[in-house]
């Protein structure tokens, strides 16, 4: 199977995979999109959902194997808020990037033509597909150093930060309940270089501050600044 693109020129893909697939055809499957396969028929025998179904179940029980083992024991509702933030669109897709997966998949031209290789939605399921056959074409105990390698620090990031609790809507909607009015997060300040920036995030309420935190992104910094907001207003 050939695609516009040189699909079957993957070996940067398996480099930064950092696995080298024993059947091709369990690669080509994870990068057909739905789309390819229904304009080209007669030479995609498959696409990725199958693999997408299994790689979801396959990325899921690994991630909450490894909380599950933690010296610290989670109970069952951090258990499930960590797995579902880790498995979300947003934390998929920026994995499927950081590997340029998008590059290398079989799209339909409607797909190629609307920046399809860019769309969250198509990265993230694509990942699990990816996944999922390279379980199926090695075992559990290389699928899970592949799948580790892309969540450890996510998944130490998340636990820290809170970022996989919604404090932000716990905020907004405690402040509505007791004052009628929105938070307002202002951007403080940028510091480091572009892969290594630092922000700084405050959080106001009717123009007083509720609180301050920095993070690796944005959406970290809000995220801590909103849980000292709810600190301070109990």
């Amino acid at each position: 199977m050939t695609g516009p693109n040189g699909v079957l020129n993957n070996s940067g893909l398996t480099e930064n995979l950092g696995y080298a697939f024993k059947d091709k055809r369990l690669l080509e499957e994870a990068l057909t999109h739905k789309s390819y396969y229904h304009e080209n028929r007669e030479i995609a025998p498959s696409n990725n959902e199958r693999l997408e179904f299994l790689g979801d179940a396959v990325i899921g029980l690994i991630i909450v194997e490894y909380l599950f083992l933690q010296e610290k024991q989670y109970p069952e509702s951090v258990l499930a808020k960590v797995k579902s933030y880790l498995v979300s669109e947003m934390v998929l897709a920026d994995i499927a990037a950081s590997i340029s997966l998008g590059k290398y998949l079989l799209l339909g031209k409607g797909e190629e033509s609307t920046g399809g290789r860019d769309k969250k939605s198509i990265l993230a399921d694509s990942l699990e597909a990816l996944i999922g056959a390279v379980y199926l074409d090695s075992d559990y105990k290389m699928t899970k150093s592949i799948v580790m390698g892309f969540f450890r620090e996510k998944i130490e990031s998340a636990i820290e930060s809170g970022e996989f609790f919604d404090y932000k809507t716990e905020l907004q909607e405690k402040t509505q309940l007791l004052y009628g009015v929105l938070p307002e997060y202002r951007l403080i300040q940028q510091q480091g270089e572009e892969h290594k920036r630092i922000f700084t995030v405050a959080v106001y309420l009717n123009g007083k501050k509720l609180g301050t935190a920095s993070g690796r992104r944005k959406k970290e910094a809000e995220t801590l600044a909103a849980k000292k907001a709810l600190a301070k207003i109990g």
